[in-house]
């Protein structure tokens, strides 16, 4: 398992994680079957967004004697009432739900306390000027939690978020379907056949996120790094072709700031299925080719950042010089350590010899030469 930085926090994530929603549909034995499958895989990361008292304690049960091992993101705002789910921002019944998560995984703190599913802006700001974000900063003072997060569909708050200061990683929503929709306040809004009609490319909002989170050291954890299943049968993705969880995985982990994609695991097969992430060669982890062939929304002149340029006879990581051109491209000034990455480089844009044979490789037609001459001209 390989890990990575998750922003400016100082931990350490692998870069496959388990989000734990599909563990409700588990008693205990298969609960702890699955956990412990996944720490012995190296998954490092745990996600329970859910309130259910049942799966907590199920999975309490299952990390007791190995709490250590595990960074837990735990939400502020998810709740149990009358025996179903709401998401509350009355700050009696979150302080309950969420000391009722500390007791049922025996904890005194955890890792990384989420401000709870907030997609729209209006309550974006409400929450973060009122006595929402004011109650995360003092559990944060106390040690009960160690960063302060959020979870959003939104690009938009995400980007105020990664731009506020006060929030240190996000739970995003990072798949290349989502990626060409236009944001929305409604959750709902991601799974209409009919917005993908209009759809070509990573929308500029969510390139702009991604480029903003890695600028400003906001690390990404990803939710629905499978559309919900979608994108694994032809017959729902909206390409009109099936990707793999490794081509899925390996999409996500492609964008800027990204440090772990979180997936639901409902048996050890699962877990094997996304953790064969770390062994799988270039081909297995190829999505490039398999969404610029689909009858059907392919990232025409868009560089993923996917690696098919390479290799380059010059010793150029072209997609790291595009990713700094891109975050350059977004200030009027380019920022002094996206100018120092570039110059430490061992081989940059000057050394590009216009052969143009990553143009001939590169699956969307991007212009790989003007690019490599407009970056030299930016940082020179």
């Amino acid at each position: 398992m390989n890990y990575r930085a998750l922003g400016r926090t100082g931990l350490e994530v692998s870069e496959i994680g388990l989000g734990a929603e599909w563990l409700e549909r588990h008693n205990t034995e298969e609960v702890c079957e699955i956990i412990h499958y996944c720490a012995d895989k190296g998954i490092n990361i745990l996600d329970c967004w859910m309130s259910n008292p049942e799966v907590r304690s199920n999975i309490g049960k299952a990390i007791k004697g190995n709490r250590e091992h595990w960074i837990i993101q735990g939400h502020l705002g998810s709740t149990w009432q009358n025996g179903q789910y709401v998401k509350s921002r009355d700050l009696g019944i979150v302080r309950a739900a969420f000391q009722d998560l500390l007791d049922r995984f025996d904890t005194d703190y955890i890792d990384l306390g989420m401000i709870h599913f907030v997609d729209e802006t209006k309550e974006f700001h409400a929450l973060m000027d009122g006595e929402f974000y004011a109650l995360a900063l003092s559990l944060k003072e106390k040690g009960i939690i160690r960063h302060i997060g959020m979870s959003t569909h939104n690009p938009e708050v995400a980007k105020l978020a990664a731009e506020s200061g006060k929030i240190e990683m996000i739970l995003f929503s990072v798949n290349p379907a989502f990626d060409m929709l236009p944001a929305s306040e409604d959750l709902n809004d991601y799974f209409k056949d009919e917005y993908y009609a209009n759809a070509g490319g990573i929308t500029p909002e969510r390139a702009e996120l991604y480029r903003i989170c890695e600028q400003n050291g906001v690390g990404i954890t990803v939710m629905k790094g499978y559309a919900g299943g979608r994108l694994l049968d032809a017959k729902t993705s909206p390409f009109g072709v099936a990707l793999t969880p490794v081509q899925c995985i390996h999409y996500a982990l492609t964008r800027p700031a990204v440090a772990s994609v979180l997936t639901g695991f409902d048996s050890i097969g699962h877990v094997d299925a996304a953790v064969a992430y770390e062994t799988a060669s270039e081909e297995e982890k190829d999505y490039a080719t398999v969404l610029a062939g689909a009858p059907a929304h392919a990232y025409s002149g868009q560089c993923t950042y996917c690696g098919h340029c390479a290799p380059c006879p010059a010793g150029i990581d072209i997609a790291m010089v595009n990713k700094l051109l891109d975050l350059a491209l977004m200030h009027d000034e380019i920022p002094a350590t996206v100018r120092a990455h570039y110059k430490s480089l061992s081989a940059n844009g000057a050394d590009c010899t216009a052969c143009r044979g990553c143009e001939r490789r590169c699956p969307f037609g991007v212009h790989v030469s003007e690019r490599m001459k407009q970056a030299e001209s930016i940082f020179a």
